[in-house]
């Protein structure tokens, strides 16, 4: 590997292509700040969620900016814009798909950009699959708590957010060429 092929402070695999025992430490800590990243983002979405289903559901919205955000409560049992309201089960299954992938490619993380891109991607996936999950009509059918209502636009919540930030920093990650291993491609 050479050295614009490297990341500085990402260990160089040695020889026999395993990484130095210095190198535990360092992908450690990447694991942590996922974790970090992770529980942060689903504390937030949990708790945004709960205070709106306590204090919002079954009230008037909340106008943030005139017409143009607003906080409503709804329980959307779909995707974005309400599609796939039949589907639950497979929005289900796809966020714990996620979740294994994202557990499984921790392993290899040495990254700290990649680390928060997958912890947002983690706490995102967990809190909706929390609702999916616990929240009604039953197990592995509940209706995801959206209350973000831009105008013109569909109406979201806080882990939505964390997946769509992580997603975006993933492409902008993998444009610059960077491995969660920590490793720069040029071309």
């Amino acid at each position: 590997m050479t050295e614009a092929e490297r990341i500085i402070g990402t260990p160089e695999a040695g020889e026999d292509g395993t990484r130095p025992e210095s190198a535990a430490p360092k992908g450690r800590r990447r694991i942590v700040a996922l974790l970090v990243v992770a529980v942060l983002a689903y504390l937030l979405d949990l708790g945004s969620k709960m205070l709106v289903v306590a204090k919002l559901e079954h009230q008037p919205p909340i106008h943030i900016v005139g017409d143009l955000l607003k906080f409503e409560a709804i329980r959307n049992p779909g995707a974005a814009f309400g599609f796939g309201e039949a589907f639950t089960i497979i929005f289900t299954c796809i966020a714990a798909t996620v979740i294994l992938v994202i557990v499984r490619l921790a392993r290899k993380l040495y990254s700290l950009p990649w680390a928060i891109a997958l912890g947002l991607l983690l706490g995102g996936a967990l809190g909706n699959l929390t609702d999916r999950i616990f929240r009604s009509p039953g197990v592995f059918r509940g209706a995801v708590v959206d209350f973000i209502a831009p105008a013109h636009f569909a109406v979201f919540n806080l882990a939505d957010s964390a997946i769509v930030c992580g997603g975006i920093l993933i492409v902008l990650l993998s444009f610059r060429g960077l491995d969660p291993d920590g490793t720069v491609h040029k071309d």
